[in-house]
């Protein structure tokens, strides 16, 4: 039995009171579901902002009555320090997932997405140490790795941030890391790179690659390529990101106060994609003719990215993630259902 599946035995039979921050995003709802799933307590935080109500109501429709009974949901904004020291309390795990994503939208309000991501994650952080809680899990992000140009991405070697974005997500790290030697309140940061999979919102102008180029390819509408297509990221699915988060929020104390990423080690550029994309259709019985269109590159954007995963298998006993081709065939299902049922 590998390590994620002992310890989900383990809560099932021990259950556990978790925060969730961002519940009704699209990493969040996942995680939720997860949780439910696995009989525990959930307490969700969200303003909404970039959430929806919808991602709820999925959750709901997927759990049982009595599963659902296990979820309470504060609507509140992370910038309000009242919110956060509410919605701590009493709880054991908190998996912070709540900010303001997007490189685009960073560069366009760098003020807004700095009182989200900055403000709403120390508000967060410092309530959860007040309330000495288990543990205090939050998302950090692969673009803290800048403009460092090896591969594949080592979690102690960083370069200058490219984006206000970027820049939010490393005074993340600092703050965790400050907080560990101040109070002794240690935390763990998840780098995400490339997240995709079900209630992904396609819609909207920062929406990720992969929902939008999906949505738009069963509506037949024109995908559109920045760059000459050979931009490459290291996309990783969902449910590598839930099995992360859980083996992270229930980690000994000596695999704490540390950074890791969170992906599959390796690296697909976005021509590479559009084909993933258009096989994925193809067996949903889905074809496509049309040819993406090529436009500039788009400021502020990595060339390349790929993980080192090395030290969350070996700290973490994070394993077997689901590699791209394999999210993308569940993910297209998920879209074409979502947009059949619109």
């Amino acid at each position: 039995m590998s390590r994620y599946e002992e310890v989900k035995s383990e809560l099932q039979s021990h259950p556990k009171t978790w925060l969730i921050t961002g519940v009704a995003g699209f990493i969040g709802s996942n995680l939720l579901e997860t949780l439910l799933k696995l009989k525990q307590k959930v307490v969700g935080l969200d303003n909404f902002s970039t959430g929806h109500q919808h991602n709820l109501d999925e959750v709901k429709s997927l759990v049982s009555e009595e599963l659902w009974e296990n979820f309470s949901f504060i609507e509140g904004d992370i910038r309000d320090y009242s919110a956060c020291t509410n919605a701590v309390k009493g709880v054991d795990y908190i998996l912070h997932q709540a900010a303001l994503g997007s490189v685009p939208r960073s560069i366009a309000d760098p003020i807004t997405t700095n009182a989200a991501n900055i403000t709403g994650f120390l508000n967060m952080l410092n309530a959860a140490k007040d309330e000495s809680v288990t543990s205090f899990t939050y998302a950090a992000s692969s673009s803290t790795y800048g403009d460092h140009p090896a591969l594949p991405k080592v979690e102690e070697n960083i370069g200058n941030p490219l984006s206000p974005y970027a820049v939010t997500k490393y005074v993340n790290e600092l703050y965790a890391s400050v907080f560990a030697r101040t109070y002794g309140f240690k935390s763990i940061g998840l780098r995400y790179f490339n997240v995709f999979g079900k209630r992904q919102d396609p819609n909207g102008a920062y929406a990720a690659v992969i929902p939008k180029w999906t949505s738009a390819m069963i509506k037949g509408e024109d995908v559109f390529i920045n760059g000459d297509g050979e931009t490459s990221r290291d996309f990783c699915f969902i449910d590598n990101v839930v099995q992360m988060n859980i083996l992270a929020a229930t980690a000994k104390n000596e695999a704490k106060n540390e950074i890791y990423n969170v992906a599959v080690s390796d690296r697909t550029t976005l021509n590479d994609l559009y084909e993933a994309i258009v096989e994925g259709l193809s067996k949903s019985e889905v074809q496509i003719t049309a040819k993406p269109i090529y436009r500039e590159f788009r400021a502020g954007d990595v060339r390349h990215s790929q993980a080192d995963i090395s030290k969350a298998v070996s700290l973490l006993s994070y394993e077997h993630p689901v590699n791209l081709r394999d999210g993308i065939l569940y993910a297209v299902d998920w879209y074409i259902n979502s947009i059949d049922n619109d």
